[in-house]
């Protein structure tokens, strides 16, 4: 029976936080409880006949649709391919689903649908099915994307969030904030200097070339909605471990950082939608930045904590004085609509 104590759905519902957690946790997961949801990765690892398929479905409402580094086209394609690769899968076929307000511009919507195409072709997957709804004016802003996919697993990884174990060590594989902070600075008008933009992009020819060098990555996620706190929060909770991030070993655009410091918010906080963590052995660090680095969506990757113990399921930072400051999961929505 759900234990889900809310009289309405808010906002901070869709943040990827902790409201989040308990909409998932104490209602979605009770209603429909398997196996293979209870798992809370990025998509669902399913057997069918010999082979291992990855399954995963993504929705996507961001204000604008349009911002500098992409749209809400490609933005969507990307989302549902990523969370297929974090599976240690190769995204093969996505669906499209549109709901579409009316009145919508036609020019806005070819733009929108080349994005994608284009999207597609470049992560080598292909759409094979769609639906396309259309509600009348105001009731809707714009346009909303769903994708949903599937992938392969051919590898013999095993890779889900509940596999970090102590010892092991935490790689990101970029700049944090770069897709939250261009979204709430075009969303605004804010008038920020520098090159700020979204990176959005597909992780799967990166996670690929990642499993073919480790064969033992414990974990993989993309840390969008909730930035990278949501995501470590996750991986503790559901691995049962401590994990220690070091402040000063995060990267951060300059021109990012600033903008968090100016507005007061948090950039472990900020969603991304081309970055990666992953979670591996102290032994197989050194080859899986050496495949990092090589890569175009990864040459700023770095070791940015450690898996201490498993013994609590707690994320704290480490700062540059030697303080500690502990990382919650996000209680409000520091920006809605942000994917």
């Amino acid at each position: 029976m759900s234990t889900f104590s809310a009289q309405k759905i808010e906002l901070d519902h869709g943040s990827g936080g902790a409201a989040s957690h308990q909409l998932i946790t104490k209602l979605f997961l009770p209603m429909f409880d398997n196996p293979f949801l209870r798992q809370m990765d990025d998509s669902a690892q399913l057997t069918i006949g010999n082979s291992r398929i990855a399954f995963s479905t993504d929705t996507f409402v961001v204000s604008p649709i349009f911002f500098p580094g992409g749209n809400i086209g490609d933005l969507a394609i990307h989302g549902t391919v990523n969370d297929i690769a974090m599976s240690g899968a190769r995204p093969l076929y996505l669906s499209v689903g549109m709901i579409i307000e009316e009145g919508f511009s036609m020019d806005s919507l070819n733009i929108i649908l080349q994005s994608m195409k284009k999207a597609a072709q470049i992560a080598n997957v292909q759409i094979v099915t769609g639906d396309t709804k259309v509600m009348p004016s105001n009731k809707l802003d714009g346009i909303a994307i769903n994708t949903a996919g599937i992938g392969i697993i051919e590898s013999d990884c095993q890779i889900s969030a509940n596999r970090a174990q102590a010892g092991d060590k935490i790689l990101l594989s970029g700049t944090i904030a770069d897709h939250g902070i261009t979204i709430l600075t075009h969303r605004d008008n804010l008038m920020i200097k520098g090159n700020i933009q979204s990176d959005t992009a597909p992780l799967n020819d990166l996670v690929l070339k990642l499993i073919a060098a480790c064969k033992d990555i414990h974990v993989l996620r993309d840390p969008t909605r909730g930035g990278i706190t949501s995501v470590l929060n996750e991986i503790a909770h559901q691995s049962g471990v401590e994990i220690e991030i070091q402040e000063d070993a995060v990267p951060i655009k300059p021109q990012v950082s600033a903008c968090c410091e100016l507005l007061g918010l948090d950039p472990f906080s900020i969603a991304n939608e081309g970055k990666l963590i992953a979670i591996v052995p102290e032994s197989s660090v050194e080859k899986a930045l050496s495949v990092m680095h090589k890569h175009p969506l990864a040459t700023h990757a770095a070791v940015i904590g450690s898996v201490v113990s498993d013994t609590n399921s707690v994320v704290y930072v480490k700062t540059p004085i030697g303080g500690k400051r502990f990382l919650h999961l996000p209680v409000g929505d520091q920006m809605p609509r942000i994917c």
